[in-house]
């Protein structure tokens, strides 16, 4: 989680909180409220937004975009270091927020974001299926 909170953010916000759950039980009953997590996984960190905070920092654009963009990079810090650590790790959006909020007993306020799935892959991953050459241009397309 220490890579998330090195995370940017916009205007240096910072307005994310990380619920860390290793609960087997309490694991099973979040995906009960989660189509896309796939499996079960060892451990899963909740990304959330403190919404009220991130309006007081932001306004509107805060709450509503820059906090999203902001667990997201969060997230993306999380799991290149959970790669590093060779543990498997898989983003979820797709997932009924008021019943995560619910089960993590979370105020109001606090907003889960993505959920990311933990755990040692049972294989390697396969390399990117475009080349880089086929996705980035210098000056123009």
């Amino acid at each position: 989680v220490e890579a998330g909170i090195w995370a940017p953010s916009g205007g240096n916000a910072q307005t994310w909180v990380f619920i860390i759950v290793t609960d087997p039980r309490r694991i099973q009953k979040i995906k009960a409220v989660s189509p896309g997590m796939l499996g079960i996984p060892s451990a899963l960190i909740v990304v959330c937004q403190d919404k009220e905070l991130a309006y007081e920092k932001g306004g509107e654009i805060g709450r509503d975009t820059l906090s999203i963009m902001d667990a997201a990079m969060a997230s993306q810090n999380i799991m290149l270091r959970a790669y590093e650590e060779r543990l498997g790790s898989c983003a979820v959006l797709s997932f009924h927020k008021k019943g995560v909020q619910t089960l993590l007993n979370l105020p109001e306020r606090i907003v889960p974001e993505l959920a990311i799935c933990l755990g040692y892959p049972a294989e390697s991953p396969k390399p990117p299926q475009r080349k880089f050459e086929e996705i980035c241009f210098f000056e123009e397309h």
